[in-house]
């Protein structure tokens, strides 16, 4: 990897550890359903834009179906779920929460494409998932404003990244990786829109939370998508989806330095916990490495 793709995929792990630290500070305002719909609404169009001048607009027909059911599985209802999320829990624990998505999508794709695991990625579901117990076992609380809803919806989050995943291999092969962004981003917003209008706040948005949600939107999801398929173009896919283990991090740092998050030895420990058993089950380590 050349130092100018190393510096793009440390961009794009800080991008995206900053996407749960812009979530949160827009969400109080928005509400789930409101921020979302601006978050993949304008990142769509962005998309959308940079493929019709790059003439390749084309590329979305032969797909459209598989595409729009993407926007459910890997925008509207994840997306959402962090959303809501993101006014409960700390984003350094959001972070680290959302390094599952390789363990739930190495389970799906063993389950519904019997894609073989060897002992070692077993073995590192079972871990990543203890890491996970280390980290939530004491916020498991369900009263009202209590945390347990919120992890639970982080889980959910992944869980449907990781159906998205194995739904990608299995009905996307051929179609363009930028299409597949563009299409499912646009569709997600275009599904979101009626909950969004519903549920639009009555009072003032304030700017600093349109910043956020803009910041959201086309630096953490619609420019990090541009780099990200220029890191696939260039290294593959093995060594792009290495930025799965720089977000959490990243996402701690953000939380520690912006918002006084406190970095406790339990969160320390739940994440290397996490990100050894994620790299055990996505081959990284003990295999012949993660699936592009």
């Amino acid at each position: 990897m050349s130092s100018h793709d190393l510096r793009n995929l440390l961009l794009l792990a800080a991008i995206w550890g900053s996407s749960f630290l812009f979530t949160r500070l827009a969400a109080f305002d928005f509400g789930a359903f409101p921020l979302i719909l601006v978050r993949v609404g304008a990142a769509g169009l962005m998309l959308l834009i940079v493929m019709a001048l790059q003439g390749r607009l084309h590329a979305l027909w032969p797909y459209w179906r598989p595409i729009a059911m993407v926007g459910f599985l890997n925008a509207a209802v994840p997306f959402t779920c962090y959303a809501f999320a993101a006014t409960r829990i700390e984003i350094g624990l959001l972070s680290v929460l959302n390094a599952m998505t390789p363990l739930f999508a190495a389970l799906i794709a063993r389950l519904w494409l019997k894609e073989q695991l060897s002992g070692l990625r077993v073995l590192g579901l079972v871990i990543g998932f203890l890491g996970i117990i280390t980290l939530v076992y004491d916020k498991l609380h369900f009263d009202q404003g209590a945390t347990g809803w919120a992890i639970l919806a982080s889980l959910v989050a992944t869980l449907f990244y990781g159906i998205a995943a194995s739904f990608s291999t299995k009905y996307l092969k051929g179609a363009e990786p930028i299409a597949v962004a563009a299409g499912s981003l646009s569709s997600a917003g275009i599904m979101l829109a009626p909950f969004a209008w519903w549920l639009w706040p009555d009072t003032s948005i304030s700017a600093g939370a349109w910043g956020s949600a803009l910041t959201l939107s086309l630096l953490c999801t619609g420019l990090a998508y541009l780099i990200f398929y220029r890191l696939l173009a260039n290294v593959g896919g093995a060594k792009t989806v290495t930025v799965t283990f720089l977000v959490p991090p990243f996402g701690v740092l953000w939380g520690v330095l912006l918002l006084g998050e406190k970095l406790s030895f339990q969160v320390v420990g739940g994440t290397a916990v996490v990100l050894l058993g994620t790299l055990l089950a996505t081959g990284f380590i003990g295999g012949r490495g993660a699936r592009a």
